[in-house]
């Protein structure tokens, strides 16, 4: 560890002297100075981290001096020694930035506790600073990768509200990305560098996850065999992201809303209210202003949540953005697994650009690990680059065709996406096993070369050297 850098600035030589020896034997680099224009100069030259500062200097007058220091250096730990020790002198002298008050006489022990006391104080918040800017650089703009206008619009909308206390609700399909942003807002906040606190309000009952929210009591039911702090009081002074809150039970609702006028709430069990200073960002899949119309979700809530919506587009509707991340989730995950993956083939970044991705951006990200999991070579361009459409199971309502049109159109891309892999696949098996040669290979499925020569150029196929 790096040692401590510690100036005493006092006019009594064995005041410097007691102090230098002290200090010097607990491992501390230690000047000392006699007048308070040689400590000021000192200083200026090289800052250290503690001054030592007597009040009663011969050239200067101490309080004079503390202000100088904080003024230029406001990193600096000072800690005030005196003879002349009252409380109107210590309480003015904490009021201009003084770390602690140390009366004369004072012990070695003293001595060491107070500089002991500063030096794990000013590491602690050197250590906040830094993890702060690691937060912030992890969720800067940069970071969340996107070029397109609509994200362009939703970077300049997180950069006005994040230093606000406003309540956001962001909305998008699942997989876009929501909690990402609300940890961008958070670190862009002046909350940075306190608790962001996440909870999925659809993973839980209504019961537990009142008690999550709000804590409860020791003996407000059965399990309740102590006092359990909710999450509104575990994030106090930060931010609290309610993920998929158009699932809340009305009765929660009712109670959040409280939390949002009065800033209190009653944990489960209890008589009495508890205060918290609490940011809340929301996050749905859902349309809240419909829910709303129709009475599932209260309406004065939805008006308390809905101050500064952000809206995220589909990854369908950023088609310009898929390359940039897949190549983002390829660096991440050639990382983590320690491969070295040059990129993608042409033939897969162009199936990788027209897929609809109903996941979205987690959807790519999954496959894109799932390749480079799997990789072989240094450049990818599997047959199947995406796992085919599953033909079991129920559709979801809102996928089904409503017309004839819309029928024979998803039966056109279903075709594409499964069955056009498959064909792809063929063509590819036929040329790898008669190393490439067309003729041979068509020859082999039992095809005409130049049937054989449209289905390549349809998918693509002439990265590679063919022979005939």
């Amino acid at each position: 560890m790096k040692p401590t850098d510690i100036l005493v600035i006092d006019d009594e030589s064995i005041i410097r002297k007691g102090c230098l020896l002290v200090l010097a034997d607990e491992g501390h680099n230690v000047e000392c100075c006699h007048t308070g224009q040689q400590g000021l100069q000192r200083i200026q030259a090289s800052a250290p981290d503690i001054v030592l500062l007597d009040l009663k200097l011969p050239d200067m007058d101490g309080l004079e001096i503390l202000a100088s220091i904080k003024k230029t250096h406001p990193d600096i730990y000072i800690i005030i020694m005196t003879g002349y020790a009252t409380v109107s002198t210590a309480v003015e002298a904490m009021k201009l930035g003084a770390f602690d008050y140390q009366a004369k006489p004072f012990s070695d022990d003293e001595l060491i506790m107070t500089v002991n006391r500063a030096v794990e104080t000013k590491k602690l918040v050197e250590e906040n600073r830094l993890l702060r800017n690691e937060l912030t650089e992890m969720f800067h703009f940069n970071k969340i990768v996107g070029e397109h206008p609509r994200m362009i619009e939703v970077f300049d909308l997180i950069s006005r509200v994040s230093p606000t206390d406003t309540t956001v609700c962001i909305y998008g399909e699942s997989g876009t990305g929501k909690e990402l942003i609300a940890r961008a807002i958070h670190a862009h906040s002046k909350r940075g560098g306190r608790q962001f606190v996440a909870v999925d309000c659809s993973t839980l009952a209504s019961g537990v996850l009142e008690s999550e929210l709000f804590g409860h009591v020791k003996g407000a039911f059965t399990d309740a065999t102590d006092d359990q702090a909710g999450l509104f009081k575990v994030a106090d002074e930060g931010t609290l992201f309610l993920d998929d809150v158009a699932n809340l039970s009305l009765e929660i609702q009712a109670k959040l809303l409280r939390v949002l006028e009065a800033r209190e709430f009653k944990p489960v069990g209890s008589s009495r209210f508890e205060k918290t200073n609490v940011r809340i960002v929301t996050a749905t899949n859902q349309d809240l202003n419909r829910m709303a119309q129709k009475g599932s979700f209260r309406e004065d809530l939805y008006y308390r949540l809905n101050v500064f919506p952000i809206k995220l587009p589909p990854l369908r509707e950023r088609k310009e953005d898929i390359p940039k991340l897949a190549y983002h989730f390829l660096s991440l995950f050639c990382r983590k697994t320690g491969k070295k993956i040059e990129g993608f083939s042409d033939d897969a970044l162009r199936a990788i650009r027209e897929y609809s991705w109903p996941g979205n951006v987690r959807h790519l990200k999954n496959v894109i690990e799932r390749l480079v999991i799997m990789a072989d070579t240094p450049v990818l361009d599997p047959p199947v680059v995406i796992e085919p459409t599953p033909l079991n199971g129920n559709p979801k309502e809102e996928s089904i065709p409503s017309t004839v049109e819309e029928l024979n159109s998803f039966k056109k891309e279903l075709l594409n996406e499964t069955f056009g892999q498959v064909q792809k696949a063929f063509l590819l098996k036929a040329l790898e096993t008669t190393h490439w040669n067309i003729t041979r290979a068509s020859e082999r499925v039992g095809m005409k070369r130049a049937n054989f020569s449209a289905l390549m150029k349809k998918h693509h196929i002439s990265s590679k050297v063919v022979k005939d």
